[in-house]
């Protein structure tokens, strides 16, 4: 039985993990088929082609034809600056090669600092100049060989990453966005409690926004990949830009929320609000759940009426609490607290409800590729 138990969590543990896996076998086969595509060919300096394609393969398609493009383009402007430079400066010396070294790194550098996905070329460039040992090839031929090995790997990264296990950034895209909302309900719920019980949930406060941003960074990461993939013509799915401001809207006024909850409300205040917040904090972590999963798996956005239900009826609580005359005993922080509040959710509102109509249009147009 044990033996079994430790059987079904390794197995846990691994479907955790399965995007990890596909990944891993995407690379594994991508630098195995290089290897035979370049022994096939007869390449010289094939090496060169199945680097690329490791390093081609990402987490999406998106990525891979991102990374495809700036190692090529990296590449290409390294060889014929290398190539021009190993052609007619010469480094046949220690000290007229390290000058040739110079002349040929700081533009390429330059370059990579201004556009990025020049990166590559400054070490395209450099290895032209000092060619491994017992390469007897000249520039241009060297050129000619750097920029055929280094398309040869981008080809077969690409196509690795569209027909092995192929995972397309749209899915990983509303992964990370799903896990906004989940923690979103996590943050929604400990804002609740500092107004009912106090600062108690601070300490939350400090591990969920971290978080919450850094899923948010995977989300626009992914959704730029997203956009590849649509200028591709590889996937028929919605712009994924919607989804991504959205994300940052409803953030936006969780934050607000959060600020008008600082404090606990007054015993007096909480006696007419408690029912009604404890009622809509209910209704907002069931819907950001199940809107979790429908951005999780694509589906259809979940109905809203409970908890538009629960919001109108804390606002008209704290409507009439504001023509009471228990609101004038009230401090005026108290009074700005409860106005804050009101405000913040019924912007929430409006984006929530927003997310709520991204989250059906992705399920409308599904790209059919996990």
């Amino acid at each position: 039985m044990a033996f079994l138990k430790r059987i079904e969590q390794a197995g846990g543990r691994i479907g955790a993990r399965r995007a990890e896996l596909k990944l891993a076998l995407r690379v594994t086969a991508a630098g195995a088929l290089a290897y035979v595509v370049t022994k096939f060919f007869d390449l010289p300096q094939g090496y060169w082609a199945v680097i690329t394609a490791v390093v081609v393969v990402q987490a999406s398609v998106g990525g891979s034809l991102k990374a495809a493009i700036e190692r090529f383009s990296g590449t290409l402007a390294g060889a014929i600056y290398g190539g021009v430079i190993a052609a007619f400066v010469p480094h046949g010396s220690p000290a007229t090669l390290g000058l040739a070294i110079v002349v040929a790194l700081f533009p390429l550098a330059l370059l990579a600092a201004v556009k990025p996905a020049f990166r590559v070329a400054p070490i395209t460039a450099l290895i032209m100049l000092i060619p491994p040992t017992g390469q007897a090839l000249g520039p241009l031929a060297s050129a000619i060989d750097r920029v055929l090995e280094i398309t040869l790997g981008n080809i077969v990264g690409v196509v690795v990453s569209l027909f092995v296990l192929p995972a397309r950034a749209h899915t990983l895209m509303t992964d990370a966005a799903a896990r906004v909302v989940s923690l979103n309900a996590d943050l929604f719920a400990v804002f609740i409690g500092e107004l009912t019980a106090g600062p108690k949930g601070r300490s939350a406060l400090t591990k969920l926004h971290p978080q919450i941003r850094s899923a948010l960074k995977k989300a626009e990461a992914a959704s730029e990949e997203a956009m590849r993939e649509r200028e591709s013509h590889l996937t028929e799915a919605p712009d994924p830009e919607p989804l991504i401001r959205t994300l940052y809207r409803v953030r936006h006024d969780l934050v607000m929320i959060g600020r008008a909850a600082s404090s606990p409300l007054p015993a007096a205040v909480l006696e007419r609000l408690g029912p009604s917040l404890a009622t809509l904090h209910q209704t907002t972590d069931a819907l950001l759940g199940d809107l979790a999963k429908a951005l999780q798996h694509r589906k259809a956005a979940p109905e809203s009426d409970a908890w538009e239900a629960a919001l109108n009826a804390f606002g008209s609580e704290a409507e009439a609490l504001r023509s009471d005359a228990l609101v004038h005993a009230l401090p005026a922080k108290t009074f700005g607290q409860i106005f804050a509040l009101s405000f913040a959710l019924e912007q929430f509102r409006q984006d929530l409800g927003d997310l709520l109509a991204r989250t059906q249009e992705l399920a409308g147009k599904k790209d059919g590729v996990e």
